[in-house]
């Protein structure tokens, strides 16, 4: 699976994703963000994957990083491994056992024994991708789930509007200025007003 092709493959199964043409792009962007995972290719230009794997763990960035590469070979696996990664796979591959194996790496660094989230009477499975209130499933679109996936992730803490757009969006350009308002309405509509508590200036929250 190309790069483009994987992006798109991602962002449906609702993650937000950036790409990296070139290890230079790719530790540029670790400076820049904080992400769940990282897919990291062992052939790219001007860098290495490698060389930017030891980069990024020499200034202790503990990000999980999955190595996705064309070479199966064992030698680069232990390479790989040794150098601070926490996963290996090999193309071509099931979409659905990367999905798995970015769930996996996620639920670890969350210090979670589940996919499952649950706030309140509220739980949304990652894996299935369902959200129910009590025994009931709920309805909701992509960019409410994936709103309610980051607040539910870090049930407790208070997460800024601009994280949420991040969470939303590759880049600001086109974001509309309510589209977090309108999605946290749609979910109080549907969940409950104390699901997601607002405090100007911090932002929104889902209690633990």
């Amino acid at each position: 699976m190309l790069g483009g092709g994987m992006k798109r493959a991602l962002e449906k199964a609702g993650y937000a994703v950036d790409w990296a043409h070139s290890g230079d792009e790719a530790l540029a962007a670790f400076a820049a963000q904080t992400y769940a995972t990282a897919l990291l290719d062992l052939s790219l230009p001007e860098i290495g994957g490698i060389e930017v794997l030891k980069a990024i763990r020499d200034r202790r960035d503990a990000t999980p990083v999955i190595i996705v590469t064309a070479s199966g070979r064992g030698d680069q696996k232990i390479e790989g491994l040794d150098a601070g990664a926490d996963d290996y796979l090999v193309k071509p591959f099931d979409l659905d056992e990367l999905l798995a194996r970015i769930r996996a790496q996620i639920r670890r660094s969350e210090g979670r024994v589940s996919d499952v989230l649950t706030v309140q009477d509220v739980s949304l499975d990652l894996g299935a991708r369902v959200l129910r209130k009590g025994d009931k499933v709920v309805g909701v679109t992509a960019k409410e789930l994936r709103v309610l996936t980051v607040l539910m992730r870090r049930a407790g803490q208070f997460v800024s509007k601009d994280e949420l757009e991040n969470a939303l969006y590759d880049d600001a350009a086109g974001v509309e200025s309510n589209t977090i308002e309108v999605a946290v309405y749609a979910l109080r509509k549907k969940l409950g007003a104390s699901v997601i508590v607002t405090a100007r200036g911090l932002g929104y929250m889902t209690p633990r």
